[in-house]
């Protein structure tokens, strides 16, 4: 029995395979998209650690726009027959951005590319996020959960070697590394899209509300209900403060981690191997995560990431030379998969729902829509100290807060033990 209980159904796993594809995109902003820009940047005359603010200041700028539009979007996808297109609408945006990203030829033009494609790639999680109580049932939430970011994580590198491989080996073939990462964007946009095919084809929407008149105004009304029940449901309450402050230092993370090496002057082969190294390691550590909450309540295991993070975060500060930010790439990838998907069944099992969608809009204002604070305390930090490592070290901070938070969280009175 407690192995049918790993098992996906058809459902389950196209739903999973969504992962597969958008961790591509991420893994390739991640890693090549910052060289790209780099070379970009140097030829444009910036500084290196003007590079760094200014990607920060440019994933700041998408996580402001997806925290106004995400409440808006994730009502709008609780209503009968919304959520399915809209998801479509925003995948098709970030696909096709991430195809024109290869066509900039001056820093400021891709950055602009770069913030849309971001948009329609935060706004495709709101509604897929959303769409995990309609594809399983509330006891298997952990286990999906965990198979998504642990298949995502190992399946994204698929491309990603290839990418790679273009990438370094670009002389050999006769192009320049700027036509490689052209087509490296490409091949990364094609498989994200061909990935999501059989979870357009079989998703139906369960859970919704009717269709109302004047449905966008509607949303607007039912974000204040929510908002409203926000102070009355203190559990959901307390672990949206929490999760604003730890994942946003986790995508922090995620987003400047090439470009925080690259401002140490680390070798860029190691690090976009080390960050390989993290995939591949994220992918059993998410799916041993997904084993343990059958066995332990993700109440007591998200702690236990939070705290890890927060020793990373420290770790990072002291960072100069290739072989610790190997290390460091072991560590966040042994913890990473399992704060993430945790913390995303955890929410869906304290919220109604028929209000999913709305939620995760929340959810995703307090995740990828709020973490425009890491990526700002990392290049105002870099530029005020005149050092990477102060910035990244800051971050420590925010893993401390969303720990004290999240214990409130689970202690309040009528909290749902999950």
């Amino acid at each position: 029995m407690q192995s049918e209980k790993f098992k996906v159904t058809p459902l389950e796993r196209s739903w999973i395979l969504y992962d597969v594809g958008n961790s591509a995109f991420v893994l390739m902003i991640a890693t090549l998209v910052p060289i790209f820009f780099n070379a970009l940047a140097e030829a444009g005359g910036l500084s290196p650690v003007n590079y760094l603010a200014y990607w920060g200041y440019a994933s700041s700028v998408v996580t402001v726009i997806t925290a106004v539009l995400g409440p808006i979007l994730g009502t709008l996808a609780d209503t009968r027959g919304f959520k399915k297109p809209i998801f479509m609408l925003c995948l098709f945006v970030g696909v096709a951005g991430c195809c024109a990203m290869g066509l900039a030829t001056t820093w400021l033009p891709f950055l602009i590319i770069f913030i849309l494609a971001k948009i329609g790639f935060s706004g495709s999680l709101v509604f897929y996020d959303s769409m995990l109580g309609d594809v399983t049932t509330p006891e298997r939430m952990d286990v999906v959960s965990s198979q998504g970011y642990a298949w995502g994580y190992i399946g994204s590198c698929v491309p990603f070697v290839v990418c790679l491989a273009l990438v370094l080996g670009s002389g050999a073939i006769g192009l320049s590394q700027m036509t490689a990462l052209s087509v490296a964007l490409l091949i990364t946009a094609v498989w994200w899209l061909g990935t999501t095919l059989p979870l357009l084809r079989s998703y139906k929407q369960i859970n919704y509300v009717e269709v109302e008149q004047h449905a966008i105004r509607q949303s607007f009304v039912r974000i204040g209900h929510t908002l409203k029940h926000l102070r009355e449901d203190k559990q959901v309450f307390w672990f949206l403060l929490a999760f604003f402050c730890y994942i946003d230092g986790v995508y922090t993370i995620i987003d400047m981690a090439t470009a925080y090496g690259t401002a140490l002057g680390l070798e860029t082969t190691g690090l976009l191997l080390a960050l390989l190294v993290t995939q591949i390691v994220a992918f059993p550590s998410a799916l041993i995560f997904g084993r343990l909450s059958a066995k332990y309540p993700s109440s007591q295991l998200i702690p236990v990431c939070i705290a890890a993070y927060t020793g990373i975060a420290v770790f990072a500060f002291f960072l100069t030379s290739q072989w610790q930010f190997w290390i460091l790439a072991v560590l966040v990838g042994m913890f990473q998969g399992g704060v993430q998907a945790l913390s995303r069944s955890h929410f869906a099992k304290i919220i109604p729902a028929e209000k999913s969608g709305e939620y995760f809009g929340l959810f995703d204002i307090c995740g990828k829509g709020a973490s425009f604070l890491g990526t700002m305390i990392v290049s105002v930090g870099s530029q005020l100290t005149g050092s990477a490592n102060v910035g990244i070290g800051m971050l420590a901070l925010l893993f401390a807060v969303g720990f004290v938070l999240f214990r409130v969280s689970c202690r309040t009175e009528g909290a749902k033990q999950v």
